[in-house]
């Protein structure tokens, strides 16, 4: 399959859904970016993130059951794929691999 690239945020919506193993949906992937990254987010932008995703392949999604606290509206939950694990994989080798190449002047970040 042909290399994809992800955009920052992207990368971020990828990873909490991964973080959250098949508990993810819009305002929960929402709630933990804002509480992770203390970014402001809306639930539109995580939507348009996630559309994003599973075009490129990256998550699947399936329709969970009704719950009251919705109405009895249901939530469309989010997985990652295995195109998407092993695109977060790639992705951190590669920032890994930067990392360690930066001067030791620069290494005192990472001891953060």
């Amino acid at each position: 399959m042909k290399r994809t690239y992800l955009g920052e945020f992207e990368e971020i919506v990828l990873l909490v859904v991964a973080m959250l193993d098949r508990q993810a949906y819009g305002v929960n992937i929402t709630h933990e970016i804002v509480e992770q990254t203390s970014r402001s987010v809306r639930l539109n932008q995580v939507h348009a993130a996630l559309h994003r995703l599973e075009d490129k392949g990256m998550i699947s999604s399936r329709m969970g059951d009704p719950t009251p606290e919705r109405g009895g509206r249901r939530k469309r939950i989010f997985s990652i794929t295995t195109y998407g694990r092993q695109t977060l994989r790639d992705i951190q080798v590669v920032r890994t691999n930067l990392w360690n190449l930066l001067p030791s002047s620069m290494k005192l970040i990472t001891d953060l």
